[in-house]
């Protein structure tokens, strides 16, 4: 007889709220869903499919707890199965937030697309199906999405976008009549009540003027329109999951000779981080300190090494700027051999400048490059890199998959710039290459995730404790 605990285990409260296509207000009705549930009382555990920071810190907030990227190309089936295992152990409701439409994704078979991944999890689906200018036409495309192949996962509907009572008393009408699944919400098209977005998507939190008030008026608007207890019904009668794979490829510890202190660069311009990146290298002995880009006019007392994330410095580049203090610091940190890392906007902060919209701020001049923004992206989705042979990890010739997202390019470069990677699908700093290696500093738009990557906290580990970046 199957032991019982193992079964209580097994049963994880769980649903995943998509759209059949991008801009469908999904990510709004998604915070409003976290957060009401979160102030009844529910321990919601929030997670978002793909490679996504903004939209995770939103329902981080909105649940008061991490939220977890689910990825198949930056963390493969089984990272996605182990993260969300766990991670959801023990939730009141575990929540998933897709991406694009349910059915868009990379591979034309589907494999990596919403629809698969409520299949790998054998988690219920909530479509959120945007109505404006439509009534009866709304029926075609969810029996549209209910026929194709995975579209049976559908359990729930919550029509949105709705402009009038007569336009939700003919959309239920036309629901009740012709669809099979149930309508668990009706929400209107509130002036201010969505999110405003810019040029890599939803403004992110760390941004936000009033943002406690911003979710709770969501959540507030969310809670009158949508049959809460119903969704919650349908992810607590979602099914035991099947026990998990034994080979485990969660990142451990092997960092030996203790710990050590590293500074990471955590304010309003930068603050892309996957927890699960924080956690793998604190796993490898890693003590992560915090510092402001902004505010602070020296780096972190006694650190052995920096770590700069993404984020958004050509927004406040006046502020950096003028933070002349901790600029010459970081420059002379950097010249005195401190090894440095940094991912996308970190690299453009360890530039010497940056031009945006006719305006030119000077940066730390770490890196002997220049960075300017473009109108369109310059490189965006998923990339796969080769190493070159010059860093450790993750040795010449072998290919991790990661991603970039970032309107910026190098306008002007140096001689003595080597690279610790070739580019084989996407464009990295040049469209061949990606990784700066310049003196004691690795640098590069690539995002990388520690859960399909298991060497690259070690690595960076023994970066920071050695302090030398090449073989």
């Amino acid at each position: 007889m199957e032991n019982m605990n193992t079964r209580r285990n097994n049963i994880l409260p769980r649903v995943m709220i998509a759209a059949p296509r991008k801009s469908s207000g999904k990510t709004t009705v998604c915070i409003g869903i976290v957060a009401a549930l979160a102030q009844r009382g529910v321990d919601v555990r929030p997670f978002k499919k793909g490679p996504d920071f903004i939209d995770s810190s939103w329902l981080a907030r909105a649940a008061g707890r991490e939220c977890r990227n689910l990825d198949y190309f930056i963390m493969g089936r089984l990272g996605i199965i182990e993260s969300f295992r766990q991670h959801a152990v023990g939730a009141g409701l575990a929540l998933i937030e897709g991406n694009h439409g349910f059915f868009d994704g990379q591979d034309p078979d589907g494999n990596d697309c919403g629809a698969a991944l409520a299949a790998d999890l054998e988690t219920p689906v909530v479509l959120v199906v945007d109505c404006r200018g439509a009534t009866r036409g709304v029926v075609p495309v969810v029996l549209g999405h209910l026929g194709f192949v995975g579209g049976g996962v559908i359990k729930g509907i919550i029509l949105n976008h709705v402009a009038s009572s007569r336009q939700e008393q003919r959309l239920r009408q036309a629901m009740e009549r012709h669809v099979p699944v149930p309508v668990l919400g009706s929400l209107a098209s509130v002036k201010g009540a969505g999110i405003v977005e810019r040029h890599l998507g939803l403004h992110p939190i760390m941004e936000q003027d009033n943002l406690d008030r911003k979710i709770e008026e969501i959540a507030a608007m969310v809670a009158l329109a949508v049959d809460l207890d119903a969704l919650m019904a349908l992810g607590l009668n979602a099914p035991a999951l099947q026990p998990l794979p034994t080979n485990d490829t969660s990142p451990a510890s092997q960092l030996s000779g203790g710990r050590i202190r590293v500074g990471y660069a955590r304010d309003q311009a930068f603050h892309f981080y996957y927890p699960d990146n924080l956690e793998a290298l604190a796993a490898q002995g890693v003590d992560l300190v915090p510092f402001s880009m902004l505010d602070a006019t020296q780096l972190p007392a006694g650190i052995q090494g920096i770590y700069i994330g993404g984020g958004f410095p050509e927004v406040f580049m006046q502020r950096l700027e003028g933070n002349l203090d901790l600029m010459q610091d970081l420059a002379r940190a950097a010249q005195a051999g401190m090894p440095i890392y940094a991912e996308c906007g970190g690299l453009m902060v360890l530039a010497e400048r940056i031009h945006w919209d006719g305006r030119i701020a000077r940066m730390a001049g770490v890196l002997p490059v220049d960075v300017a923004m473009n109108d369109r992206p310059q490189g965006h989705g998923y990339l796969e890199l080769e190493g070159t042979g010059l860093t450790p990890w993750p040795g010449e010739g072998v290919r991790v998959n990661c991603h970039e997202f970032h309107y910026s390019r190098l306008v002007a470069s140096h001689p003595d710039i080597r690279f610790a990677f070739k580019v084989r699908r996407g464009t990295g700093v040049d469209g061949q290459h990606d990784g700066l290696i310049y003196r004691n500093v690795l640098a590069g738009y690539a995002h990388f995730h520690a859960r399909g990557l298991p060497g690259w906290a070690g690595f960076l580990a023994g970066f920071w404790k050695r302090g030398c970046v090449s073989i």
